[in-house]
């Protein structure tokens, strides 16, 4: 990786056009060697800063960014949905083969077609079938203009924001391909196992489901309303067809793969010419047994005719192909003894039953352990302790049973029944009615602690600074707090024993949870996370019981009877404050000073009666605002009327302050209207 670079400094005398276009290409090339080639020349420290002087260069000059330009590849603002992409060829689907009979079958079929003599062998091209999403790209004169997903086949949804984040994506094709004219590519979007396994990490600790495999992860990601999702994610692509293609003319699929790879996108380096059936058939063998060394997923082998022209006289049946296929892999099973069923709790408080088995060796690894999924499944899989089961990996992660081997049982098997206490913490162990999930209901859980006091601190309930996942990890870790109200018996002393955490932060973090001990009512009953009850809910119980001691004693019927709590909401509400737990943590709260401020009831307080509009970017988050007037007994609304009695104006204040000055309406900066704000705090004291 010790390439000479002669482009490192853009010189005086250097015309800045001249600069940014050499280190386009320099970008490119090294975006081609390592994407396309996996032959890198240079380090990454040296990559990043030829992009950081082609960022400075165009951040000067605005008026020389291009479309291609490898600096263009987020910055487009969040769609509200998906538009349609025709495509000109249409993205068929693939057939099946299940074992070698169905492909011996399919090779006769190609003969047939072909007029062949059943002894003459057809030459194939075998390529690995990528699970992930299928996607075409349309380039214009080498410029990238268009990314779109299969859909129907016929249509599909236009994800070009998303694609152009993908960095083995080039937004301009090499000219020694000599792509000129329109040009349509398709390939296979895909997540590698361990960003998948990143990103799932990080949707659990969000309170987020995480996804099922790699395959609808990529999906998922591909399809996300906001680019800078995707481009989070580290999204890759194999491409193996042309749709459309202007000028190209090719006799083969492995010419049509090389001009794909010169071109700039990656080719998937597993291809193989193999010339009749038994080649084919040795290959997709080899791969089924090599299939786990990779660092991707794969389902099968896709088999397609080589020379272009046969395929076209083949032709194509319905939707699929005739001169392709797809030779599927069967899910690894194995067979195994269940020797005992337990229970794993998860961070949002989610019981998942797990089989405790004898080690056995599947898809490439040794386990002993395989996901039940919930009470509901193992009652129809009819799954019991000391059974005999099969278990697969077909997709997920963690493998599951399949079913039991009921013909093997003895009858000294035992039957699984979900605990009544978490078997963590021994809180009581809820499940709505329609729900498949049991879950925990104590706060305190050692199990999902750090996300209860992830949530507490969040901007929606507390607000608390400077206390963030990893401060969190570690304070729990160290076992400076097992539960909210810990965080404010923290000194500065003790923080500064952990990691990173110096005297002026240290004295900050404490500062920011001592300021925090008169939230809203509202607030604070939606940091204890109790399931259902989100902002909203909040809000609704501490306007209609006025306190938490009044809501902490509340009887299931009462809550039942306000207006929008619904029998889950109040089942939930009531089981959370029926937990030992729960009184612990209140008492904790309310030693250590913590106060919720009460909001008037309606029609009383000093802001009683009247209504405020807010507009423009303000320093204050404004549902925080909001929740200042409705706590002082006002009325926030989104519209401005004759009725509106102020309107606060931030900066960029739009169409709303205008109809503010037309009307005669008062109009308050947002200083002006921290001054009502306290005024009114005052009268009301």
């Amino acid at each position: 990786m010790a390439e000479q670079m002669d482009l490192w400094h853009n010189k005086p005398e250097e015309e800045p056009q001249a600069r940014i276009a050499q280190l386009r290409e320099e970008i490119n090339r090294h975006n081609f060697r390592y994407y396309v080639l996996d032959a890198p020349t240079i380090s990454d420290a040296d990559y990043d800063q030829l992009f950081r002087e082609l960022l400075e260069l165009e951040a000067q000059h605005p008026e020389l960014v291009t479309p291609d330009s490898p600096t263009q590849r987020v910055g487009a603002i969040p769609a509200t949905q998906f538009g349609a992409v025709r495509h000109r060829v249409p993205m068929l689907s693939l057939d099946n083969a299940f074992g070698h009979d169905e492909f011996l079958e399919f090779d006769r079929r190609v003969k047939r077609g072909l007029g062949l003599p059943a002894d003459t062998e057809v030459a194939y091209v075998c390529e690995l079938k990528i699970d992930g999403l299928a996607i075409s790209l349309t380039y214009e004169d080498g410029v990238f203009v268009t990314g779109a997903t299969r859909g129907n086949g016929v249509e599909g949804e236009d994800v070009t924001a998303n694609i152009r984040t993908v960095p083995a994506v080039p937004l301009r094709l090499r000219d020694e391909a000599g792509a000129e004219g329109l040009i349509e590519i398709r390939g296979e979007v895909y997540l590698s196992r361990a960003e998948f396994d990143r990103i799932n990490a990080d949707r659990e600790a969000h309170d987020e489901a995480p996804f099922a495999n790699p395959r609808n992860a990529a999906a998922g990601s591909i399809r996300q309303l906001d680019p800078r999702v995707t481009a989070s994610r580290k999204l890759s692509i194999f491409c193996y067809a042309l749709g459309a293609a202007d000028d190209l003319e090719f006799a083969t699929q492995q010419q049509v793969l090389a001009f794909i790879k010169d071109a700039g996108l990656p080719v998937n380096p597993h291809i193989q010419r193999a010339v009749g059936a038994q080649e084919v058939l040795a290959f997709c063998d080899t791969w089924e047994g090599r299939r786990h060394t990779l660092s991707y997923d794969i389902d099968g082998v896709v088999v397609k005719v080589d020379a272009l022209e046969e395929q076209r006289r083949l032709g194509f049946v319905s939707r699929s192909p005739r001169w392709a296929i797809a030779y599927k892999y069967a899910p690894e099973q194995a067979e195994t003894t269940v020797r005992d069923i337990i229970v794993q709790v998860g961070r949002t408080g989610a019981l998942t039953p797990v089989a405790i088995m004898d080690p056995v060796t599947l898809a490439g690894s040794v386990v002993s352990r395989a996901t039940l999924h919930n009470e509901d499944e193992i009652a129809r899989k009819d799954v019991r302790i000391g059974d005999r089961v099969v278990i697969q990996k077909a997709g997920e992660v963690i493998p599951e049973v399949v079913r039991a081997i009921t013909d093997a049982r003895d009858g000294d098997e035992r039957a699984f029944a979900m605990p009544a206490h978490c078997p963590v913490c021994g809180a009581e162990v809820v499940r709505p009615e329609g729900e498949a999930v049991a879950r925990c209901s104590g706060i305190a859980c050692p199990a999902q602690i750090k996300q209860h006091i992830r949530h507490f601190v969040s901007r929606g309930a507390l607000d608390i600074q400077g206390i963030g996942p990893a401060l969190i990890d570690q304070l729990v870790d160290n076992e400076l707090i097992q539960d909210p109200a810990d965080l404010y018996a923290l000194t500065a002393d003790q923080l500064m024993t952990l990691e990173r955490m110096g005297r002026k932060s240290a004295e900050n973090v404490v500062a920011a949870i001592q300021g925090a001990k008169a939230p809203t009512l509202g607030r604070l009953i939606f940091g204890f996370g109790i399931r259902y009850v989100g902002d909203t809910v909040a809000e609704l119980l501490a306007a209609h019981f006025g306190s938490l001691e009044r809501l902490r004693e509340a009887t299931h019927d009462e809550l039942l009877a306000i207006p929008g709590i619904g029998p889950q909401i109040a089942t939930s509400v009531y089981i959370f404050f029926r937990q030992e737990q729960t009184q612990h943590l209140l008492e904790k709260l309310q030693a250590a000073g913590v106060q919720p401020r009460v909001p008037a009831a309606p029609g009383e307080g000093p802001l009683a009666g009247q209504t405020f509009v807010f507009t423009g970017a303000l320093n204050l988050p404004r549902e925080d605002a909001e929740a200042m007037v409705r706590e002082l007994g006002g009325k926030a609304s989104s519209s401005v009327s004759k009725n509106t009695d102020y309107v606060v104006a931030g900066e960029k204040a739009g169409s709303k302050l205008d109809k503010a000055r037309s009307l005669n309406v008062p109009i308050l900066t947002e200083e002006e209207f921290h001054q009502l704000i306290d005024h009114a705090r005052q009268g009301a004291a």
